[in-house]
């Protein structure tokens, strides 16, 4: 009886993307900041703040700020229903839109959470980014409380559903803003059909990123319904390996495309072009820092990610819950799982 683990094989998608890894120069520091600012909230129990500790100096801050958020809203909104979700979610919008109001006596943490982190962002970007940082935030909450009422109806999207609903359910629009956050670039600029194409392709090859890499860690925990490796397995009924296969494939298209982008961008004279040119530098090495992040920290693979990182194979992880497939039926741990 064979009894070594199945091996997942994830395709190394990122060797010849342009944009280098790069280490902002305050990172070390403005890390104990905003760790100290995290674990002062003591939002979460002890075990899972232990797997977080896994995971200009300003703008820095304000970024580790809403990664911490997005994480923590992660963690427990995977854990509620969609009522308790939504309620979360409401608290943290009137948050978001209300930096100075008193948060009420018992609140959930988020209020005082986004309280802060959208106080210091206000702080410290442009005025043109504000208005959008609120409105792409708000995008982002309220997608969640969505997927929370999909995860419930076991409720699986089709292929391009899905990445139009991950561009807002993983808080990648957020991330994507901040590579300009200290630029004043005017909405025809910014909302110009080339620049949105872009923001969009990038936001596309995160997901594609990290629905490959975090798959197995959600399909152990049940929680892949949300997953495009799920969706094109049962959307084009492949096993895992070809659907890695086919992730992999798409995400080349989707270089190309982006790459092939930045000639397709119009000028908006000299001045301009040249805040355009580090937008767009910052997208693309937004892709690059999601990507190295995912092995970076603990989150995905635990003590193997160098090993994981280097050889590309990973055992399937066993199931934490049984229970029924997120997309209806009995529970999908079944041929297709297998490589």
């Amino acid at each position: 009886m064979e009894t070594r683990p199945k091996m997942i094989y994830l395709p190394d998608t990122m060797t010849n993307w342009p944009w280098p890894r790069a280490i902002n120069p305050h990172f070390e520091a403005v890390k104990i900041e905003a760790d100290a600012w995290f674990h002062s909230f003591k939002a979460l129990d002890p075990e899972i703040l232990e797997e977080f500790d896994k995971c200009g100096a300003e703008h820095l801050r304000v970024g580790c700020e809403i990664m911490d958020i997005q994480l923590f809203v992660d963690e427990v909104t995977d854990r509620s229903t969609a009522a308790g979700t939504n309620a979360i979610v409401n608290i943290a919008i009137d948050a978001l839109h209300n930096p100075h109001k008193i948060r009420p006596e018992g609140e959930n943490i988020i209020g005082e959470m986004m309280q802060q982190c959208s106080t210091h962002a206000m702080q410290t970007i442009s005025m043109t980014c504000q208005r959008r940082f609120i409105d792409v935030f708000t995008t982002y909450f309220r997608a969640v409380a969505v997927e929370a009422i999909d995860r419930e109806q076991k409720h699986c999207r089709s292929i391009d559903e899905h990445f139009k609903h991950r561009r807002e359910t993983s808080g990648i629009l957020v991330w994507l803003l901040l590579c300009g956050m200290e630029m004043e670039l005017p909405d025809e600029v910014f909302y110009h059909p080339a620049i949105v194409d872009m923001v969009e392709c990038a936001a596309d090859l995160v997901t594609v990123d990290n629905d490959m890499l975090s798959w197995n860690r959600e399909q152990a925990s049940g929680n892949d319904y949300n997953s495009l490796i799920t969706v094109v397995m049962l959307e084009l009924d492949l096993d895992i390996g070809s659907a890695m296969g086919w992730a992999a494939a798409y995400h080349t298209k989707l270089k190309k495309r982006f790459t092939d982008g930045l000639a397709k961008i119009p000028s908006w004279g000299p001045s301009t072009d040249i805040l355009v040119k580090e937008y767009l530098d910052g997208l693309g090495t937004w892709v690059r820092a999601s990507y190295c992040w995912s092995f970076d920290v603990q989150r995905y693979f635990g003590t193997m990610s160098a090993e994981v990182q280097q050889t590309r194979l990973v055992p399937l992880f066993p199931k934490v819950h049984c229970k029924a497939s997120i997309c209806g039926g009995e529970d999908h741990a079944d041929s297709r799982y297998s490589q």
